[in-house]
C-alpha cells in the first residue's frame, strides 16, 4: 500500500537536485534536501509518541522547516494541523484542547504559556524560530535522513484545518489524503503548471491558499518556489523578471498597483497572477490588467474543499466571478435544498472529490452541511450564468473575510460586549479594496456611559489576533433592529459604512 499523498507530491522527487525552495536569505534547498529533512522530522515526530492518525498542531514562523514538517507528518501517517501564527494562547487552548495532538509545534516566546496547555493532551512540544533554530532542529540532527513511509490510503484524514462559523466554536474540517491530492491534480491541469515555473510565495502557510493550493500544486508539478517571509512589494517586484507565477489576496494586487515599478515590461516573463481567498474588486481587476498586461485570474474555494471554480486558463477571465467548476466537481444553486433556474441567485452547493469528510468531532454539525448525496452547503449565496460562470453575491450567514482570513462577528462582539460600559455591539463586513472586507463594529454604550475608542482597541487587542480587530468603530444610541427583535447588520452596512 502506498502513501497517497506523500508519494504523489514529495516521494516522487527522491534524488532529485533541482531547487525546490529558494529563501529571503538567498538560501536554495534542492528537492533531495527537502525530502532528507523531512524524513528527519518524521524520525522526531515518531520518537515524540506521533502514531498514524494524530494530530500534529504547528504555529511556528513562515520557514521551508515548516513546510518539511509537512511533508514529515503525511510520511509518518500524522494529520497536520497548522494555526494563525497571530492567534493568541486562550485561542490557542481550545484548538489544542479540541484537537488533542500527539505535538505542538511552537515558537520559544511561546513555549511557558503552551507547556501546560500542551499537557492537558499529554502533547509533546517542541521549537522552532525564526532563524529555523530550537528543540526540532536539534532532535532531528541525529536522526537519519531516510524514513520508511507509512502506508495511507484515498481516505485517511491528511490535515485539519480549523474554520470560523458565525455561530458557535471554530470546526476542524477533516481532509482527506484523496480531498488534497485530487484538487492539486485538478488545478496543476487547468492552470498549466509545470516543473518550468518558478512561483512567487508571499502567503501564509498556515492557510489553505498557501499551504495547499500554493504548495501542494508546486510539489506535483515540480515548480521552483521563490519563499517569501512575508508580503513585500519591494521584493516581489524584484522576482517578477526571475518568475511565472503569482499566487496572492487582493490586497497583493492592490499594493502593487499603488507602486510606479509595476509595468508590462517588469512582468513580461510572468504568465499567471492568481487572486482568492476574499473578492477582488472589478476595478482593481481592470486597472491591474492595464498596468501590467495581464488579467488576473480569480478561483473560488472554501477550507472544506479546497478550490472550487476557477477562471480558465485559456478563455475570458471575468471580473466579478469565480469561473466554473473545477474537473469532477458539481456546483448547484439551491433554495431550501432544491436547485435553482439558470440566473437565479441562491445558496451555492458544491460536490466532488475535494470536498471534506466532516468536522471533527461535530457529527451533528456534518449532518447539517453534508447532505447524503454528497453536496455541502457553503453558506455562499450565488449565480451561475448562461456561460456557467458562478458570481458569489454574499453570505447566508455574517461570517467575514477579511485579508483572506474567515472571522465570525459573534467572537468579536462577546468581547466588546464585556468591556465595562458597552451595552451591546454589532459587528460586521464592508467592502475594502485591500482587503476584500474591513471589520467594523457598531457599539451602543450603557445610558449615561461613554467608552472611548482607545478603551476598545485596547481590549481587544489583549483577547484576539490582529486580523480581527475592527478597523472602524462607531457609536449608536441603538442598534436597527426587525420587528421580531433581531439586528438588521444589512442596515449597518447600508446607512453605517465609513467612507
Amino acid at each position: 500500500m502506498t502513501n497517497t499523498l506523500y508519494d504523489a507530491l514529495i516521494g516522487r522527487h527522491a534524488g532529485q537536485e533541482a531547487v525546490f525552495l529558494e529563501t529571503d536569505d538567498g538560501s536554495r534547498i534542492t528537492y533531495a534536501q527537502f525530502i532528507a529533512r523531512a524524513a528527519q522530522y518524521s524520525h522526531v515526530l515518531v520518537q515524540n509518541g506521533v502514531s498514524p492518525g494524530d494530530r500534529v498542531v504547528v504555529q511556528a514562523p513562515k520557514r521551508w522547516e515548516v513546510l518539511a514538517l509537512y511533508a514529515a507528518s503525511l510520511q509518518a501517517g500524522a494529520v497536520y494541523l497548522p494555526l494563525n501564527t497571530a492567534y493568541t494562547t486562550e485561542e490557542l487552548r481550545y484548538f489544542i484542547g479540541d484537537a488533542a495532538p500527539k505535538l505542538v509545534l511552537c515558537t520559544p516566546d511561546a513555549q511557558t504559556a503552551l507547556t501546560p496547555i500542551a499537557a492537558t493532551s499529554a502533547a509533546a512540544l517542541l521549537t522552532l524560530d525564526a532563524a529555523g533554530k530550537g528543540s526540532l532542529a536539534k532532535a532531528a540532527q541525529s536522526c537519519p535522513e531516510e524514513f520508511q513511509t507509512v502506508p495511507r490510503g484515498p481516505d485517511d484524514l491528511a490535515a485539519l484545518l480549523y474554520t470560523s462559523g458565525t455561530t458557535g466554536r471554530s470546526k476542524g474540517a477533516m481532509l482527506t489524503h484523496g480531498n488534497m491530492l485530487s484538487n492539486a491534480e485538478a488545478l496543476v491541469a487547468l492552470w498549466q503548471i509545470t516543473d518550468a515555473d518558478r512561483l512567487i510565495h508571499a502567503l501564509p502557510i498556515f492557510h489553505t491558499h498557501g499551504l495547499f493550493v500554493a504548495m501542494n500544486t508546486a510539489l506535483l508539478a515540480g515548480v521552483e518556489v521563490r519563499l517569501m517571509e512575508r508580503f513585500s512589494p519591494d521584493q516581489i517586484l524584484a522576482e517578477l523578471p526571475r518568475s511565472t507565477m503569482l499566487m496572492g489576496v487582493p490586497t497583493f494586487y492592490t499594493r502593487l498597483l499603488g507602486d510606479a515599478r509595476l509595468t508590462r515590461a517588469a512582468c513580461a516573463k510572468m504568465r499567471l497572477f492568481i487572486s482568492g481567498s476574499a473578492p477582488l474588486l472589478a476595478e482593481t481587476h481592470e486597472a491591474f490588467e492595464a498596468r501590467s498586461g495581464h488579467r488576473i485570474l480569480e478561483r473560488y474555494g472554501m477550507t472544506e474543499t479546497n478550490m472550487n471554480t476557477s477562471n480558465p486558463y485559456d478563455g475570458a477571465r471575468r471580473a466579478g466571478t469565480v469561473g466554473k467548476p473545477l474537473p469532477g466537481v458539481e456546483v448547484q444553486i439551491t433554495q431550501d435544498g432544491q436547485p435553482l433556474p439558470q440566473g437565479e441567485i441562491g445558496m451555492i452547493e458544491v460536490r466532488g472529490p475535494n470536498v471534506f469528510k466532516g468536522y471533527w468531532n461535530m457529527p451533528d454539525k456534518t449532518a447539517e452541511e453534508l447532505r447524503d448525496s454528497g453536496y455541502f452547503i457553503t453558506g455562499d449565496l450565488g449565480r451561475i450564468d448562461d456561460q456557467g460562470y458562478l458570481s458569489i453575491v454574499g453570505r447566508e450567514k455574517d461570517l467575514i473575510i477579511s485579508g483572506g482570513y474567515n472571522i465570525y462577528p459573534k467572537e468579536i462582539e462577546d468581547v466588546l460586549n464585556d468591556i465595562p460600559g458597552v451595552l451591546e455591539s454589532a459587528v460586521y463586513g464592508v467592502a475594502d479594496a485591500d482587503f476584500g472586507e474591513a471589520v467594523c463594529a457598531a457599539i451602543v454604550a450603557e445610558p449615561g456611559t461613554e467608552v472611548s475608542q482607545e478603551v476598545l482597541q485596547t481590549e481587544v487587542a489583549q483577547k484576539l489576533a490582529r486580523f480581527k480587530h475592527p478597523r472602524h468603530y462607531r457609536m449608536l444610541p441603538e442598534l436597527p433592529r426587525n420587528t421580531m427583535g433581531k439586528v438588521q447588520k444589512n442596515v449597518l452596512r447600508r446607512e453605517f459604512t465609513p467612507s
